[in-house]
């Protein structure tokens, strides 16, 4: 299928606002030279969801560029393009911060008052030993990394700022965004976005679920921080087929299909066939210390020998 004239696959690298008219345009065009139907008549429905493609991870120069994920991120929008009659909805997940979260530099400091730099791991050890202090909920934040070294989770790690609430960073890749507005207009549905990510006190590197989701107070109540989305599970689960990519393959795109599988496992075991993952549509982070790339390989295994199908973009066969 002829992809719309406006698209240049050098485009995902640049930043610039939606060419509204030319989308609408060529989408009506598009709509009239192929008879392409309504997605809500669609007899296989086909999701894809598209974890984090976001500005401040996939566009060189953001703090927290992925190398490698603007590559990712125009395979996915040729995709788009290429299979736009078949695919019925776009979802996807948008990482949305504050200043002060427990991940961020502010929330902490040392004797001397001086924040960590990036990608700082700070222990349950370091904060008993007074080596790093937050500047708030002290009994929060020390029960919070606790948890996470007892579930054998990442240690706490702490990032640059990035995909804030109300920067540009925060947004879609200016290229994927017009590929997913143009799916709208000529499918007749709406893009969906969930976003996650906003508790002062908690990681939330999967859609699904905060990396720790009850705190202990000082009078042995729990703080709720977050449970688990099933809302978006069955939203998901309501098509045939759900096609996730997204950054970092690491972090946010591990832990939500580790999220996901153990739903599917409560929920329904069969549930388990729908879903696709595009390993070429999806990067590690790359840590100066922590092996993120064999930690990724490992994890596409794993989910391999669960019964989800990890393959390229160019091979998938609807």
């Amino acid at each position: 299928m002829k992809k719309p004239s406006f698209y240049n696959e050098n485009d995902v690298t640049k930043l610039y606002t939606p060419r509204y008219d030319e989308i609408m345009s060529e989408a009506a065009e598009f709509i009239k030279n192929y008879n392409i139907q309504a997605a809500s008549h669609d007899r296989k429905k086909v999701a894809m969801f598209g974890i984090d493609a976001q500005i401040g991870f996939c566009t060189p120069g953001a703090s927290l560029y992925v190398p490698g994920a603007d590559k990712d991120v125009n395979r996915a929008i040729q995709f788009i393009y290429e299979n736009i009659d078949k695919i019925t909805e776009l979802h996807y997940s948008l990482d949305t911060h504050y200043a002060y979260q427990v991940f961020h530099p502010t929330f902490w400091v040392d004797s001397e008052g001086n924040h960590p730099s990036a990608y700082t791991i700070i222990t349950y050890d370091d904060i008993k030993n007074g080596k790093w202090m937050p500047s708030v909920h002290p009994v929060y934040v020390e029960d919070y990394v606790k948890q996470l070294e007892s579930q054998g989770k990442y240690s706490l790690c702490i990032w640059p700022f990035h995909t804030m609430l109300g920067s540009i960073d925060h947004a879609l890749v200016p290229a994927l965004f017009e590929a997913s507005l143009f799916h709208s207009i000529v499918r007749k549905v709406p893009v969906r976005f969930e976003t996650k990510g906003q508790h002062a006190l908690t990681e939330n590197y999967s859609v699904m679920a905060p990396e720790v989701k009850q705190l202990l107070k000082n009078t042995d109540k729990e703080l709720n921080v977050g449970q688990y989305n099933t809302k978006f599970f069955k939203a998901l689960m309501n098509n045939d087929i759900v096609i996730i990519w997204g950054e970092a393959a690491s972090h946010c795109v591990k832990y939500t299909i580790e999220d996901l599988i153990n739903q599917i496992k409560t929920v329904d075991p069969s549930l388990i066939d729908k879903i696709v993952v595009f390993k070429d549509c999806m990067s590690p982070v790359i840590h100066p210390v922590i092996d993120f790339v064999s930690i990724t390989e490992n994890a596409l295994k794993s989910f391999e020998q669960e019964g989800i199908k990890v393959i390229n973009s160019t091979d998938f066969k609807f």
